[in-house]
């Protein structure tokens, strides 16, 4: 697909997402299924709408967006702190909180590290990403500590009580098992090359600072074809060829979200895909007057059957990818660590 008017081709784009970038669409224009477009499907099934059309993503207010922090020392130690809330107080927990007005995912990592351990870091990659609805979404990140000091039971104020490197966290009283898995997820990322059996895991990838006005899925969906077993992926030609996006639904599961876009593109009978992981993600909060707090996730999505089996109803296209391409996409589905893992909890 050639560049057109001075934008980027479909590949420029590809890449741009692989390498953790934004792709500074204004995708409100470039939106495929709007929360506007969702509602008027569901009444026409005779489902009342459970979200407004006008849904707006503002932090404290309509949308909770939260930060974890797991961090480990040269004694593959993790960093733990003493909750001081009287719901949990004197549970443990990893330094963890939620976003605040006008904050970018990392700023709001680096003040909650400090507020309840004490202790500077630089962040240097995003872990996963868990949902619950599509309102509340928990980045977990990981990163390296660059100074400050490890705060005391005689330092305990209204953050935490204190902070304190452990080998096994589960010696201690948790305020939750939440932890325990994203925990395991930042050990195998740390140690990932001191494995015996060493596997591709992502790059160290930060969210990318770009401003949304809504909540999105930005779907990047890829297929074999049978005949030439070339590497297709799917391309929207709403306005201009960009990859499929759909807004997030604020009452449903991101999966669900999912769902309900590819019976757009393909019909009832869905064929059977899965999601591989997310590529990247992209924030940043909007300045005054029009203060929003929209994401972004790139999500890359595999197709099972062949592209002669699929049968398109929307306004989409497959396009094949260059060998170099198809490559590095090709590398990127052989292991499960190579994207940000999407947890959607029930």
């Amino acid at each position: 697909m050639p560049q057109t008017n001075g934008l980027p081709s479909i590949e420029q784009k590809l890449l741009s997402l692989i390498a953790g970038q934004d792709l500074g669409d204004i995708t409100q224009e470039l939106c495929d299924f709007s929360l506007e477009e969702q509602n008027a499907t569901a009444e026409a099934q005779g489902i009342q709408p459970t979200a407004s059309s006008d849904f707006i993503p503002v932090i404290g207010k309509t949308v909770t967006y939260i930060v974890a922090c797991v961090l480990f020392n040269e004694n593959n130690e993790v960093l733990a702190m003493q909750e001081a809330k009287q719901s949990c107080a004197g549970k443990w927990y990893l330094p963890a909180g939620r976003m605040e007005k006008n904050e970018s995912i990392c700023e709001a990592a680096v003040r909650e590290v400090f507020e309840e351990t004490g202790l500077n870091c630089k962040i240097t990659t995003l872990l996963a990403i868990e949902a619950a609805g599509g309102s509340w979404f928990r980045f977990v990140l990981t990163g390296i500590v660059t100074g400050g000091i490890l705060k005391t039971p005689a330092q305990a104020d209204s953050e935490s009580l204190q902070a304190k490197w452990i080998q096994n966290i589960q010696e201690l009283p948790l305020r939750s098992n939440d932890i325990l898995n994203i925990i395991e997820i930042g050990k195998s990322y740390i140690n990932r090359h001191e494995s015996a059996q060493p596997v591709l895991w992502h790059s160290e990838v930060l969210p990318s600072k770009y401003s949304h006005h809504k909540n999105y899925l930005r779907v990047v969906a890829v297929i074999r074809k049978r005949a030439t077993n070339a590497l297709n992926v799917l391309v929207s030609e709403k306005n201009v060829h960009h990859f499929p996006t759909v807004e997030v639904h604020p009452q449903r599961s991101l999966h669900s979200t999912l769902r309900k876009f590819m019976v757009e593109l393909f019909g009832a009978e869905l064929p059977q895909h899965r999601p591989h992981g997310i590529l990247s993600v992209e924030h940043c909060p909007s300045p005054p007057p029009h203060t929003t707090d929209g994401i972004c996730l790139n999500v890359l999505v595999v197709f099972r059957p062949p592209l002669e089996e699929v049968s398109l109803i929307g306004k989409c296209t497959w396009h094949e990818l260059s060998k170099t391409l198809e490559e590095k996409i090709g590398r990127i589905l052989c292991s499960k660590h190579s994207t940000i893992p999407l947890n959607v909890i029930r």
